[in-house]
């Protein structure tokens, strides 16, 4: 096989099966070469939070532009405190008080002082802040009862950003401080990579709408908020305008929209009513469909017109284990993230072993007990809750059998 595969033939492929299966690092490669970031847009700041930064920032400022207080005290020459204390008080003359944005107008002369709040500007000839609570105030004078060095409880110009010094650099995801940074510096709006709009297509005459009881042998929609939940984790928008059915004319429709990514859940592999994988492929481009892994061996992805296509099986583990490896990956890249797992590691030893076959990859979920890693099941593609009761989950490689008892394995943690 190369290693790039090849887009699959415009043909009908259901009731068909596989006659071939690309492996996971194939499909990976073909899926990178498409995947850019999105264009930039500008936000304001209140919502800048969490997006990818599109540009370096840099200061044009200082901060702070002026010297300021950084306690509540007098602003006076450090020299004039030299040896006070309780037993030695100094006497030095009130000539004024400075409050943020309103400086006292004068310069403060040895033997003066100047009353001053936390963040007001220090007046000229002052050097130092003595802390209020280490002088006594009288009518129109205090007395220094300990000593202040030089500078001392002054934040200096620049102290906190230097002009000219970068802030931020491109490619950062933006955290609350991050955007008060910026707005410490003049910068009113962000500009970042736009988020991609990602539709989430479900399929299925027996499917019901997310919550609905189960009936008449009908299930409810658990694959559409659990996407929509992946997609927001990784910075996209994702829309659902409701379960559609196993037609293909409605299916097309849906697949033609205003998004940068279509995720289908169900209708994906090669049944009698799975109409996804034909319709892109005479109407776009198939260029995987079939994957050497458990689960979620009949996934598929290409292209219609400008947008990428992700055909998501319909039984619940698979659909998350195919996002999780191909689809969130695109939307990571395209919103300008990390395209790696946003999952945290963490290496543990195996309670039992692992079994997978040679050609294919696995994706095992497992829980964490007393320091050891439990297999729950790598079959059963249908039981959604056994993502809940795991902690997290192991890939064995397509080139290994799997793992013995006692093995050192890297789990990749839901939480």
């Amino acid at each position: 096989m190369s290693s790039t595969p090849s887009a699959h033939p415009n043909r009908d492929v259901r009731m068909r099966g596989f006659s071939s299966r690309v492996t996971v690092a194939e499909a990976l490669q073909w899926l990178d070469a498409q995947l850019a970031p999105l264009p930039m847009e500008k936000v304001a700041l209140d919502v800048a939070g969490g997006r990818v930064l599109g540009e370096t920032i840099c200061s044009r400022v200082d901060v702070p532009d002026f010297r300021r207080a950084m306690m509540d005290g007098f602003a006076l020459h450090a020299e004039d405190t030299t040896g006070a204390s309780p037993y030695n008080r100094l006497s030095l003359a009130v000539i004024g008080q400075s409050l943020p944005a309103c400086p006292f107008p004068g310069s403060v002369a040895r033997g003066q002082a100047v009353r001053i709040m936390t963040g007001a500007p220090v007046p000229d000839g002052a050097d130092a802040v003595l802390p209020a609570e280490k002088v006594e105030e009288a009518a129109d004078n205090i007395f220094a009862q300990s000593e202040v060095s030089p500078q001392k409880n002054v934040g200096a110009i620049g102290e906190d950003i230097r002009r000219g010094t970068t802030v931020l650099d491109k490619g950062r995801r933006l955290r609350p401080q991050d955007v008060g940074v910026m707005s410490s510096i003049g910068v009113g709006q962000a500009c970042v990579v736009r988020q991609p709009r990602v539709r989430i297509v479900v399929t299925g005459n027996e499917i019901l709408p997310a919550g609905s009881a189960a009936r008449d042998y009908r299930i409810a929609d658990a694959n559409g908020p659990m996407l929509a939940a992946l997609v927001t984790r990784d910075g996209g928008l994702p829309f659902d305008e409701g379960i559609i059915a196993d037609d293909p004319q409605a299916i097309l429709q849906a697949l033609r929209c205003d998004a940068d990514v279509v995720l289908v859940s169900g209708g994906s592999s090669v049944g009698q009513e799975d109409h996804v994988p034909t319709l892109l492929a005479d109407h776009g481009e198939l260029a995987v469909h079939g994957i050497a892994m458990r689960p979620s061996s009949p996934t598929g992805m290409g292209r219609l017109d400008q947008r990428l296509v992700f055909l998501l099986p319909g039984n619940p583990v698979s659909c998350l284990c195919a996002y999780d490896f191909f689809a969130g990956r695109a939307v990571r890249a395209l919103g300008g993230r990390n395209k790696t797992w946003p999952y945290h590691r963490r290496t543990a030893r195996l309670h039992r072993k692992l079994v997978s076959a040679i050609g294919r990859t696995d994706y095992a979920r497992v829980t964490l007990r007393d320091e050891q890693v439990e297999p729950l099941a790598i079959s059963g593609a249908s039981v959604l809750s056994s993502t809940t009761r795991a902690d997290g989950f192991v890939i064995i490689p397509a080139d290994s059998e799997g793992y013995p008892e006692g093995a050192e394995v890297e789990v990749f943690l839901y939480e």
